[in-house]
């Protein structure tokens, strides 16, 4: 392992509750604190409320797109282009877990998220996602969950639990993360698979209750709909779904105290979000949202609020194409806990958000240098990133 500490400045944002990234927001706009410089020794990053250094856990990795832990310790690593691996006694093992069906790893699909479930001890199950091809050789794709019992380096009895009506030939915006609550059930995004908008923006696909393009869903662990859902029993509308008007949905966390659900998406040129998922709730996409057409800057939304349709808690002009979502909650850090840390891919960084209640309080960038398309706390408290541009697991550890 070695210890990497080539950062550029961190910096820190404050913002009124709810209005966004401190750009012309919906009502009034903040005068944006000056952005505070980290300071830096050799092999450590200084921060408002925390130091810490840089250790690469992992190295060699073909796009790593998620992390998730076994109660043993060891570390699940989902790899874009359709292999899981396992990190065992601090060693990225050689071979890939067997197991994992075919994947169609072509832009932004492949094997996605990835999950132990709360009872693997007894059950040793392992949930993934995953970009799902069509077997008629049309080219389509969908956004798929399966899982399966691991023994030793296979997965076995791997079912495929739910396929998300969410076919299109386009090969991104899949999703696709998955998160448990304490209740019995899996939340799992779905992206709206690049649909355009265009035309009649209230019958987009993330508009509409009839596919799940654009949709947080809530299933049982095993792939059905809760009869409790807030559209189970609507006609015309899948059971599945939790909230809608969602674009591309790269993170999503439960919080350990409150229970709240938070996500965040891709907008289009500006407007990436981070949202907290109400049962029911329209978040707007297309008919609202604070970006534009990509190239020309050219207008999409008919505007920036709507009655009956969600704002966000934040959002980010420029994006920082948001990806994965943690809330920390252990006790390594603990002047963060309670924080919501965000990846970003274009944007190279992680951003710490402070949050009280369903409030935004203030943003500081902690990390920056690498395409984040994870963030994890791991056992220990300390926090993991998956930079895909590298192929490595970072940690962050105290500097104390």
């Amino acid at each position: 392992m070695s210890i990497r500490w080539k950062l550029p400045a961190a910096g820190i944002t404050l913002c009124l509750a709810g209005l966004g990234a401190c750009s012309d927001g919906p009502e009034t706009t903040p005068a944006p604190v000056p952005e505070t410089t980290a300071a830096r020794a050799p092999g450590v990053v200084h921060t408002l409320l925390e130091d810490y250094r840089v250790v690469t856990v992992a190295e060699g990795l073909d796009v790593p797109w998620s992390l998730a832990w076994l109660p043993s310790g060891e570390m699940l690593i989902t790899e874009r282009s359709g292999n899981l691996r396992i990190l065992r006694d601090g060693v990225l093992q050689s071979e890939p877990i067997t197991g994992i069906p075919a994947v169609k790893a072509v832009d932004q699909g492949g094997l996605l998220d990835v999950a132990a479930h709360p009872n693997f001890g007894y059950n040793r199950l392992v949930y993934f996602t995953y970009s799902k091809p069509a077997t008629d050789g049309s080219g389509s794709s969908t956004t798929a969950l399966g899982r399966g019992r691991l023994e030793g380096n296979r997965l076995l009895e791997v079912e495929e639990i739910f396929v998300a009506k969410a076919w299109s030939d386009t090969n991104g915006h899949y999703g696709s993360r998955i998160a448990f609550d304490d209740a019995g059930h899996l939340f799992m995004t779905v992206g709206d698979r690049q649909a355009p908008p265009s035309g009649d923006l209230k019958n987009h696909p993330a508009q509409r209750l009839d596919t799940h393009q654009g949709k947080v869903l809530r299933l049982n662990e095993d792939g059905s709909a809760p009869a409790d859902n807030p559209f189970s029993g609507v006609s015309g509308a899948l059971p599945e779904i939790w909230s809608y008007g969602h674009r591309s949905l790269q993170g999503l966390a439960i919080h350990p105290v409150t229970g709240q659900l938070w996500q965040t998406e891709h907008g289009p040129q500006g407007g990436d979000e981070l949202n907290l998922i109400v049962p029911g709730s329209n978040y707007g996409w297309p008919v609202i949202g604070y970006g534009v057409n990509y190239g020309p800057g050219a207008p999409i939304h008919q505007a920036q609020r709507q009655e009956g349709m969600e704002q966000p808690k934040y959002f980010w002009v420029p994006v920082i194409a948001a990806s994965g979502l943690m809330i920390y909650n252990g006790n390594a850090f603990p002047e963060w806990k309670g924080n919501l840390f965000a990846g970003g891919l274009a944007g190279q960084k992680v951003v710490r958000l402070e949050v009280s209640g369903d409030s935004v309080l203030s943003t500081e960038v902690i990390f920056s240098g690498h395409r984040v398309r994870d963030v994890r706390e791991g056992p220990d408290g300390f926090i993991y990133l998956a930079a895909e541009d590298s192929g490595e697991i970072l940690r962050l550890e105290p500097a104390r």
